[in-house]
């Protein structure tokens, strides 16, 4: 491989695009997406099928911790009776992004750019922001539903109406950070990934596995980041009472 070969496979923003009636789709996300959706709904309608209470299988010990860990961080943050959505919305959020994250070790696509994975879809930065945006849109949305639309936004004017400008990029800014945060660290492991392909042929199985199980780590990191960012975000839409309580 040569360098300028490596210099393309990491240039930001280059995918198999697709044309379809005049749009221009990331073909590569898009197939990622999906296969971790299926994969994510294949599980969950595997796990419902051989569900057992007496004698539960690893399947389900695993569905229950992960149910059991998140209603745990709601109740305690807000209350499950305050969105109980969130749970399930939280839950299934940080299941399909700890998935997308992990197809990387899949070897069973060959990307435009010549790697041999199936690439993560948060390594593109149009998923993270529609995951952001998805969980920021739902939060205004709630909140302004439990409190109204002057209970909700009268934090943008606390302490006083000096911090107004302040409080009102703080919201704007929310979810570039929160999509931000996702992409940045999913996307240097495919730089990384990259860099390890310019090791000579003899070697290169040893970098390539230490990196795919320290990225693996990294993409369990940050799908519970994002799951527990949704989780804090939604707080705000507690009513007044409850947070005072």
């Amino acid at each position: 491989m040569s360098t300028r070969t490596a210099a393309i496979e990491i240039k930001v923003g280059e995918h198999n695009e697709w044309h379809i009636f005049g749009l221009t789709l990331n073909g590569d996300t898009i197939v990622s997406t999906v296969v971790a959706g299926a994969i994510l709904v294949g599980l969950g309608l595997w796990m419902r099928r051989s569900i057992n209470m007496g004698k539960p299988g690893r399947l389900q010990l695993f569905f229950e911790t992960v149910t059991h860990q998140v209603e745990t961080q709601v109740e305690e943050t807000m209350g499950i009776r305050t969105a109980p959505f969130v749970v399930p919305l939280a839950m299934t959020l940080f299941l399909f992004i700890l998935i997308a994250n992990w197809l990387a070790i899949l070897p069973v696509y060959r990307a435009p750019s010549g790697g041999e994975y199936l690439l993560p879809p948060a390594a593109d930065v149009n998923l993270t922001y529609a995951l952001a945006l998805l969980v920021i849109v739902l939060m205004h949305v709630t909140g302004v539903r439990k409190r109204g639309f002057r209970g909700y936004y009268h934090h943008l004017v606390t302490p006083s109406w000096v911090m107004l400008p302040i409080n009102v990029i703080e919201e704007i800014v929310r979810p570039v950070t929160l999509a931000l945060r996702l992409f940045g660290n999913i996307f240097s492991g495919t730089i990384m990934v990259a860099l390890i392909g310019l090791f000579p042929p003899i070697i290169l199985w040893a970098p390539d596995v230490i990196w795919k199980l320290f990225d693996m780590f990294i993409g369990l990191i940050q799908a519970f980041i994002f799951g527990l960012l949704t989780i804090l975000y939604f707080s705000s839409v507690r009513p007044a009472e409850e947070g005072a309580h």
